[in-house]
């Protein structure tokens, strides 16, 4: 049988193991969200022998020579000796730079990075307090615009990471882990195309920084943003004023009653639109398929889905 070896621990494991799920049993405590390789909360790396790896692609190349691996991707089919990704040694610290509510259940945090991230608008990071409590959001802060990190999060619902948020003050100390890009950006071959925002919730985060990416960068073919939430459009009013001055911004506002509707109704202008989803996996799969079935190549549909909280090990 395989021996793993991590945190000063030695034990066998059966082969082909999953080696998140073997690492937890063993008594390492990995944060995990998805389990299925989107929140890159399960970072190790190997320093002796290696996993089979279901799906190498979704690291960059640079991480993958420096040996990372995702513990939910991979099996064990041999002697391994790795180390979990810690934040304080493999995370960049940053301070919080301001707090706000927007409405009563989105909290706004902006956090400042000790040396500069780069990223591009859409991407998410992995956000670590310091009892080890990891959990990725997206960025909703425009690059080169704004000198701090932007995130929206939602606090309606208890949560480690939520329920940590609300405590936090202006100067507390952050740690980020994993930058990595998701679904949704701006391409600038996109600029005479109609673009088609749709976002549930705190899915607005992420596309309140493409649709400013856009925007920057000249984009000269419709918008159209539809935003459909529970408790407010958190984000109605700096929408509004970026319509009066872009005359191809087109805003919709739908409540929870209206949802059903405005998925029967939805349809995209043309065959050329560019449709952008984010939201629930429920959200983005009912959007998705309308848009499909309504004539839009499925090539040009892009989402990127909530990731839930799994067995509680990441909020």
């Amino acid at each position: 049988m395989p021996e793993l070896c991590c945190a000063g621990r030695r034990w066998q494991v059966a082969t082909a193991s999953n080696l998140l799920d073997a690492l937890i049993q063993g008594g390492v405590p990995v944060p995990s969200g998805c389990r299925a390789g989107s929140c890159h909360a399960c970072l190790v790396r190997c320093l002796e022998g290696e996993p089979h790896d279901l799906q190498p692609d979704l690291l960059r190349p640079e991480q993958r020579h420096a040996g990372w691996r995702l513990a939910c991707q991979c099996r064990v089919e041999g002697d391994l000796s790795l180390e979990v990704f810690d934040p304080r040694r493999d995370g960049l610290a940053a301070r919080v730079e301001s707090l706000e509510w927007l409405g009563s259940s989105v909290l706004r945090l902006r956090v400042l990075p000790e040396r500069p991230l780069r990223y591009r608008a859409g991407q998410h990071l992995l956000l670590w307090t310091a009892t080890g409590v990891a959990r990725p959001y997206s960025l909703a802060s425009l690059p080169d615009d704004d000198p701090w990190l932007e995130f929206h999060i939602d606090c309606s619902r208890p949560g480690a990471f939520s329920d940590f948020a609300r405590q936090l003050r202006p100067g507390d100390l952050l740690r980020l882990g994993e930058l990595h890009g998701g679904a949704l950006h701006y391409e600038r071959e996109w600029a005479e195309r109609p673009l088609l925002l749709l976002a549930a919730g705190t899915g607005l985060g992420p596309l309140w920084g493409v649709l400013r990416e856009s925007l920057r960068q000249g984009h000269r073919g419709p918008i159209r943003l539809l935003h459909t939430c529970r408790d407010g459009h958190y984000l109605k009013e700096p929408l509004q004023a970026l319509a009066q001055t872009h005359d191809n911004l087109q805003l919709e506002w739908i409540g929870a009653d209206g949802r059903d509707r405005m998925l029967d109704t939805l349809r995209p202008t043309s065959r050329r639109d560019v449709a952008l989803v984010c939201g629930s996996p429920s959200f983005i799969e009912a959007c998705a398929r309308r848009l499909y079935l309504a004539g839009l190549p499925r090539g040009q549909i892009f989402g990127d889905a909530f990731i839930r909280a799994n067995r509680g090990d990441v909020p």
